[in-house]
């Protein structure tokens, strides 16, 4: 059976990328199949639950193009788990005693639907999943296409998420105005904490690019324009275990010699050893709707500076989080090159009645493919033992 209606919607925190690929989707929609209607339900599945979506208009369809130079999501967000009840009635989403998976699927057959698109991460995709077993378990004609969101790089088995390397690169940026600081105050500990839950691809990746800017550059060492102090002197994500004892000994060399230190912390990074404090204190761990731990509460960044000034004798501690900076952001040139390949394939698999997340597959020669929904999984971890790590880390005097 032709399709005749698709509907978008984008879900969970922000990336690089849900702007571009809202905009991708329109263009290969318009160009190949321009007799499909196309709606976007808005902030994510909040929207699917209460009915509230946007028609894509001839006017939308002509300026799309203009969606791939912006950050955010137009059709905005929301983080919803369709299978966690109890939430979606608290938040009014649904009514006690309804089943959010049965209200959108009768929510996608009111409004006609034959293809829906999901733009997140794991959370959104496992969801996607979710949704696209009930459908098919209860006989809904629905195909279900998703497309990997996250700058944590994180699914499983996908090679490269959509938005990450953007991501990396704008943390990079914020980092060099942030290192900046390094000259405010003597012996001065600047923490960068960079977003990644359960993975450290970001957080190294930033490190990487900001060491590359460094070694660009042209210093004035005689001025105190030096290299060092701008640079990164530890790295820590939550995939190596971090010796806080030899770590604080070799920082302290650094501090004394130059006067600061520069550290690019994963905010997953000892997330352990923070809860572990937090629960012997008697106080409560908050959590998401997925059942994360929120980091932004519990503050690693905090609980490291805390930890490391006084082993340095540091004078003044500054932590600075580039998560909503870089997250923000307009896709970069890589980011908009995958993109374009991913929403193409994804128009194409929808129309050919195919459903899965589309990404380059790891475990099938990073090929280009829809994924089958049961292998998406999160927590995909950075592997450490890459030589470009261990280079970086042997770089900055990290063993």
């Amino acid at each position: 059976m032709p399709v005749q209606t698709v509907a978008l919607l984008t879900a969970g925190g922000l990336a690089p990328c849900l702007s571009s690929a809202v905009g991708g989707l329109i263009e290969r929609y318009t160009a190949i199949a321009p007799d499909v209607r196309i709606i976007a339900y808005q902030n994510g599945y909040a929207g699917l639950l209460t009915g509230r979506s946007v028609e894509v208009t001839p006017e939308v369809r002509a300026g799309a193009a203009l969606l791939h130079r912006f950050g955010g999501s137009p059709i905005g967000n929301s983080r919803v788990k369709l299978t966690n009840v109890a939430d979606c009635v608290r938040r009014g989403l649904v009514r006690e005693g309804q089943d959010p998976l049965h209200v959108a699927a009768e929510q996608l057959t009111a409004d006609g639907v034959d293809v829906l698109h999901t733009i997140g991460g794991d959370d959104t995709n496992i969801t996607a999943a979710g949704l696209a077993a009930y459908l098919a378990e209860n006989d809904y004609p629905l195909t279900v296409v998703g497309l990997p969101k996250t700058i944590d790089n994180d699914v499983v088995p996908i090679k490269q998420s959509l938005g990450a390397w953007t991501a990396a690169e704008q943390a990079a940026i914020f980092a060099r105005n942030v290192l900046a600081e390094h000259s405010s105050n003597p012996r001065m500990l600047i923490i960068h904490e960079v977003m990644g839950r359960h993975c450290g691809w970001l957080t190294a990746e930033t490190a990487r690019r900001h060491h590359a800017w460094v070694a660009g550059q042209e210093w004035l060492p005689g001025i105190g324009l030096d290299p060092r102090r701008w640079d990164v002197h530890a790295v820590f994500v939550p995939e190596a275990p971090i010796d806080l004892a030899g770590e604080s000994a070799r920082l302290r060399a650094v501090m004394d010699e130059i006067g600061c230190v520069n550290i690019f912390l994963s905010e997953g990074a000892g997330v352990g050893e923070v809860v572990a404090e937090l629960e012997a204190a008697g106080l409560d761990v908050p959590v998401d709707p997925f059942g994360h731990v929120q980091l932004d509460k519990v503050n690693p960044g905090a609980w490291f500076g805390k930890q490391f000034a006084e082993r340095l004798g540091a004078e003044k501690v500054m932590v600075q989080k580039s998560g909503y900076f870089s997250r923000s952001a307009a896709a970069g040139p890589e980011d908009l090159e995958l993109i374009r390949r991913c929403t193409d394939h994804a128009v194409d698999a929808a129309l050919r009645g195919e459903s899965g997340v589309v990404g380059e597959d790891e475990e099938r020669g990073d090929e280009l493919r829809t994924i089958e929904f049961p292998r998406i999984a999160g927590g995909k971890k950075f592997d450490v033992s890459v030589p470009w790590f261990g280079e970086l880390r042997a770089s900055v005097g990290q063993a």
